[in-house]
């Protein structure tokens, strides 16, 4: 089959003069389009999927732009995962080949993956305590087991994601789409399942405001989640490029642009009702504030520390984006006493009260209506056409891109 394979050797490309940072990455990221083995069930109670339509995922932009790779030459996570990769975790597929012990699958059917190498696919039994808590993302065992180690499809050798044309996953890893909804809709499962996994577990309280840093696909679902689940809070949302700010909009947020940051701050300040302090130098920021929770999904120093001034005391700063470290004046964090949550993708969440998987609930809530994301898919390309897609998201502010995916039917 044809897999675009991360972690092999090429030839560096030429790029334009005025190309941009992630532009002057791509060209020479170790990653290729090749012919390798068809992949079989890892085990008997293991499938293969045929892939229907793949996101592209921002870790997986990420990784393939070389984004920070020098400053990130110590990240923790090279301990959970194994070369080479095929990348792809945002997956929609028809099920292709079934193992004898694989149950509650039936080849034809379409599927959503949920991409999680925990206990079960490892063949771990029992369970670790939190997989049997439902908090696969937190799974002890991503080095153990039957595979080598990864977290999830896409970065464990064995367990390859979808840019390629079949993909293989335990039983449990997938997920039925309903015929009424989609590909181009259930693709959106992963992200959004990220987001209402941040926003159930650390919800804005009734009549408050929220803050969401960033606007591209973490961003908009959880502007979307917090907007269909939590209608009486006020949500501003930060959004760097024009198509995102119209989504966000769209949505039902107020928006306001990163830069100037000073003028950020202040702008929130105004927009929250926060009490603006005014330091010897630096950025202001309030005290009293009147933000109750900020998500961060960009993840980086400069949007963290906007997050820590404009919080009221004891207020909540989500983490679901992932940037390279740095310094910033961070007094206002124990002076205020934020509480700082990392956000880690998803499992088992709780919505109204039912408890299921994160992926489960989008299924449900596009039926019932109550969410609609489908615009942020802005692009699809073949797969043969891999680096036009990564050069689109690499030109956001020119191309509108937000999410852009692999189209495989």
């Amino acid at each position: 089959m044809k897999a675009l394979v991360f972690g092999v050797e090429t030839k560096a490309r030429d790029v334009a003069d005025d190309a941009n940072a992630l532009e002057k990455g791509l060209a020479t990221t170790p990653m290729d389009l090749v012919e390798v083995e068809d992949p079989k069930p890892i085990g008997p109670d293991w499938v293969v999927l045929r892939s229907r339509i793949t996101g592209i995922c921002g870790s997986d932009a990420k990784q393939v732009f070389m984004e920070n790779a020098e400053d990130e030459i110590d990240n923790a996570m090279t301990a959970l995962i194994s070369f080479p990769q095929v990348l792809g975790h945002e997956l929609v597929a028809t099920v292709e080949d079934v193992g004898a012990d694989a149950t509650g699958v039936e080849p034809g059917q379409r599927v959503v993956l949920n991409p999680w190498l925990s206990c079960g696919p490892r063949g771990i039994d029992p369970p670790c305590p939190a997989c049997q808590a439902g908090d696969l993302s937190l799974c002890w065992s991503f080095t153990e087991g039957r595979l080598s180690p990864g977290i999830h499809t896409g970065n464990a050798k064995e367990a390859t994601g979808g840019f390629a044309e079949l993909v293989p996953a335990h039983h449990s890893m997938v997920i039925p789409v309903p015929d009424e909804i989609p590909d181009e809709v259930a693709v959106l499962a992963d992200p959004f399942a990220v987001s209402l996994h941040a926003v159930t577990r650390t919800p804005p309280p009734p009549g408050g405001k929220a803050v969401v840093y960033g606007a591209g696909a973490l961003g908009t679902t959880t502007t979307g989640i917090l907007r269909s689940l939590y209608p009486e809070v006020e949500v501003a949302t930060i959004a760097r490029w024009p198509g995102q700010a119209d989504m966000a909009r769209s949505l039902g947020a107020t928006v306001f642009e990163p830069e100037p940051r000073q003028e950020l701050v202040e702008s929130l300040a105004r927009w929250s009702g926060g009490v603006l302090r005014k330091p010897w130098q630096g950025l202001p920021w309030c005290h009293p504030g009147h933000v109750d929770v900020v998500y961060d999904t960009v993840g980086k120093p400069d949007t963290l520390e906007v997050g820590i001034r404009v919080l009221e005391g004891r207020g909540s700063l989500v983490v679901t984006g992932v940037g390279a470290p740095g310094r910033f004046e961070w007094a206002p964090l124990y002076f205020k006493e934020i509480r700082v949550v990392g956000s880690n993708a998803f499992g088992i969440e709780e919505v109204d009260g039912k408890r299921q998987h994160g992926i489960a609930h989008y299924l449900d809530l596009v039926q019932q209506g109550r969410v609609d994301v489908s615009r942020m898919l802005t692009h699809t390309f073949p797969l043969e056409q891999w680096r036009e897609a990564f050069s689109t998201l690499a030109r956001q502010g020119e191309t509108g891109a937000i999410k852009v995916a692999f189209d495989q039917r």
